[in-house]
């Protein structure tokens, strides 16, 4: 089976994602600081908004702090995020050979649906998968175990193309093969990414016939 990731992948979002962070700290005369950055860059939602809370000592909750950044985001999502370059014409012909695939993101639900549903891929999918529902980050082997469970595929048998060094090392251990597919968050960290992967790309494009 394929898996995608959505963010930097299937999406050009990542960048977005710092633009909320600077938006919602800048309501409150805060700025992003380095361990910030790191931590929640790499967490599911509500672990990252847990400790946004705790780092700043915030009197919001969690739950508050997820509804902010869901309101920041919605727009973009809904509106203006784009595709990445090759995307649509790479998952089209994937479906067209009938290859099974699936999206596995720690974006929300709700803001991974429209964008799927705007840009009509969501019926491309078997499945849908959000790590939040899991429980546990993509940096954790385990994460992807449970993965494979959920789609009922082992993970020797799945694909995934991710643009994160951390995600395509997680699920190489974990047993998957991976294909790293290059976005700008993450330029400084591209040799990283081409040696934890079997196959790296600086597009999808690369892989349309």
């Amino acid at each position: 089976m394929y898996i995608f990731d959505l963010d930097g992948t299937i999406t050009d979002t990542n960048g977005l994602w710092l633009e909320v962070d600077q938006e919602f700290l800048s309501r409150r005369g805060l700025k992003n600081t380095p361990e910030y950055e790191r931590v929640v860059s790499r967490s599911i939602y509500p672990i990252a908004a847990q400790f946004t809370k705790e780092h700043y000592q915030l009197p919001d909750s969690p739950e508050d702090i997820m509804a902010e950044w869901d309101s920041l985001a919605q727009r973009h999502y809904q509106e203006l995020a784009p595709l990445k370059p090759g995307a649509e014409a790479f998952l089209r012909q994937c479906a067209a050979e009938g290859r099974p695939m699936a999206v596995f993101t720690a974006c929300r639900p709700a803001l991974c649906r429209a964008v799927l549903e705007r840009f009509r891929l969501d019926g491309l999918f078997r499945q849908v998968v959000f790590a939040e529902e899991i429980g546990l980050e993509k940096r954790n082997p385990q994460c992807f175990v449970r993965l494979g469970e959920l789609l009922g595929v082992p993970p020797e048998a799945c694909v995934l193309f991710d643009d994160s060094p951390d995600n395509c090392a997680t699920a190489a251990r974990a047993g998957m093969d991976t294909v790293g597919v290059y976005d700008s968050y993450y330029d400084a960290r591209q040799d990283e990414l081409r040696a934890v992967c079997r196959r790296y790309v600086r597009s999808l494009q690369e892989l349309v016939r």
